[in-house]
């Protein structure tokens, strides 16, 4: 079973997101692709096989499967571009989040994925605390996200994170306006999932890009994840759809000792 390493939303190696890919000829059983993302111990291990004209795509972490996940999806879409299937233009994936399509725009991989619906909730001190910081606003749609005003609080916020387990939401999005020539800046904390925090996450900015077009009247935004990693996404949003591309960056590849036995 050969397995790839990528890091996505990613200019080099060490920036960006990392995920593992392994592209299958057929499914892999449930357990084993628990154990091997457990093993991995990465924020995501994404398995792809052919389905029909496309590819059927899974997600997991190492606290379980997931419903849509960004930087995952580029790196498997990166994988087949370079390595399984090269040439082609779009690359159309079965999930649990529905169907996703990935165009190549020359070094760029474009996601087209949906856009959230937020409803506002109430700044609570529960919300606070957990953030060490009080957001401005609060909105809530799959995930929790915080707005700030200061681009420095998103830098310098230390959550708690066995609070921030306390909170609704599958993941707690922070975002606050842009700065260095970027539209906006986030982090995403996702301590639920067994990930403290993603260095760089995809299907959050189907809330933030959702959230800054209805403030600021734009529909294009280049944000930036400012984890320790760092990434950049460029952002379209398009009705109820957010486009979201970004680059990928090759860091191994292996061969995996096990056999998935039917």
């Amino acid at each position: 079973m050969k397995q790839y390493v990528v890091d996505a939303f990613a200019d080099r190696v060490f920036e960006g997101n990392p995920a593992a890919v392994i592209v299958a000829e057929r499914p892999i059983r449930d357990e084993l692709m628990a154990a091997i993302t457990r093993e991995n111990n990465l924020s995501e291990t994404a398995f792809a096989h052919p389905e029909g004209e496309g590819w059927r795509l899974r997600w997991f972490t190492p606290g379980g499967e997931v419903d849509l996940c960004g930087h995952a999806t580029l790196a498997t879409a990166y994988v087949i571009d370079r390595f399984i299937q090269p040439g082609g233009e779009n690359i159309r994936f079965e999930t649990l989040g529905g169907t996703l399509t990935v165009k190549r725009r020359g070094e760029l991989y474009e996601m087209d994925f949906p856009a959230y619906t937020l409803e506002p909730l109430e700044v609570t001190e529960q919300i606070a605390d957990a953030l060490r910081v009080r957001p401005k606003e609060v909105w809530r749609a799959r995930d929790l996200l915080c707005v700030f005003d200061r681009a420095e609080d998103i830098l310098e916020m230390k959550p708690d994170m066995e609070k921030l387990k306390g909170l609704r939401g599958a993941l707690c999005q922070v975002t606050a306006p842009g700065m260095d020539g970027f539209d906006c800046v986030s982090r995403s904390f996702a301590p639920k999932a067994g990930v403290p925090e993603d260095p760089v996450c995809g299907s959050g900015h189907c809330h933030i890009i959702p959230y800054w077009a209805a403030r600021t009247g734009k529909t294009e935004f280049v944000a930036r994840q400012v984890s320790v990693r760092g990434g950049t996404l460029y952002c379209r949003l398009e009705g109820d759809r957010v486009k979201i591309a970004g680059k990928a960056v090759l860091y191994a590849r292996s061969e995996l000792m096990v056999e998935d036995m039917p």
